[in-house]
């Protein structure tokens, strides 16, 4: 037995089928004028979750980055205080070597390098408190503005500062300021005062056993520039791996998010044509009613 096809049933369907049409040129013309293919998670699911986890890892690799550059910012300030402070000290040993091999000297020459001295201790100490963003970087996590006072005593704490630069990757961006200079009897700046001293005394065994202390104290400013110079090759390395990671995840996250510009302008061009065929079909199927012949 045959249906019964009314002219009702037909402009439904075919009005049905405009509105779909309709329909999937919007959807096209929302792509191209967003950039996207994705503009709402129903438009697709897994194209939603992966991008949340690729833009959540662009949010973690750009803090990486971050935490890396300001690391690189400690490491540099400490690198060439730490640079400076190996050179000056080096003078001193000249000076020290100077007046053991005057034998005595004159009290005037002994007074002069004891005041060169005097004059490298408090540039050693100026180096001691070198900050960067107003943080001492041999001082620790002190909130104070110094890691040592005037005497050359340390009054910051031996916490470390560290840096996260990659997954489960921490790097400590400061110095042990009592690493690098030392503490009590083997502070480089007591060793420097009684150095001083020794000169102005005349005391020519203190003095020997003045520069053996001081070629220790140089050994630990050199020993900490190295550690330095490491944690630094370190950080470099972790920043351009999250450089290069990011450059991934972006191109990664434009095939998911972004429209194939060439291939959606034809689709527009292929919807558009397929619309107006649709609208000419529409009008051979649906005759002329009996008002239309009225008018």
């Amino acid at each position: 037995m045959a249906g019964r096809v009314t002219e009702r049933s037909i402009h439904t369907r075919v009005l049905n089928n405009l509105q779909r049409n309709i329909g999937r040129g919007e959807k096209i013309q929302e792509q191209l004028s967003s950039g996207k293919q994705i503009n709402r998670p129903s438009d697709s699911p897994n194209g939603t979750l992966q991008s949340m986890q690729l833009r959540g890892e662009t949010r973690a690799n750009n803090q990486y980055v971050r935490s890396s550059g300001d690391g690189l910012g400690w490491l540099s300030t400490l690198d060439g205080t730490l640079s400076s402070t190996s050179t000056i000290l080096q003078k001193a040993r000249s000076l020290t070597v100077q007046g053991l091999n005057a034998g005595g000297g004159s009290a005037d020459s002994r007074a002069a390098i004891s005041a060169e001295l005097d004059q490298i201790r408090t540039t050693v100490l100026g180096y001691a408190n070198t900050t960067y963003l107003d943080r001492p970087v041999f001082g620790g996590t002190t909130n104070g503005t110094t890691a040592f006072d005037e005497t050359g005593t340390f009054v910051g704490n031996e916490d470390a500062v560290n840096r996260t630069v990659g997954p489960n990757s921490k790097v400590r961006v400061d110095a042990s300021g009592t690493a690098a200079f030392g503490e009590g009897d083997a502070s480089v700046f007591k060793v420097l005062d009684d150095l001083s001293q020794a000169l102005t005394d005349n005391d020519m065994d203190a003095l020997s056993k003045g520069l053996e202390r001081l070629d220790t104290a140089s050994n630990n400013v050199k020993n900490t520039l190295s550690d330095v110079g490491a944690r630094y090759n370190r950080i470099t390395q972790m920043k351009q791996s999250a450089e290069d990671r990011l450059l991934d995840v972006t191109a990664q996250l434009s095939e998911v998010e972004d429209v194939d510009l060439p291939k959606t302008i034809m689709d527009m061009q292929l919807q558009q044509t397929s619309y107006q065929a649709a609208l000419a079909a529409s009008a051979k199927v649906i005759q002329p009613s009996l008002i239309d012949f009225l008018r």
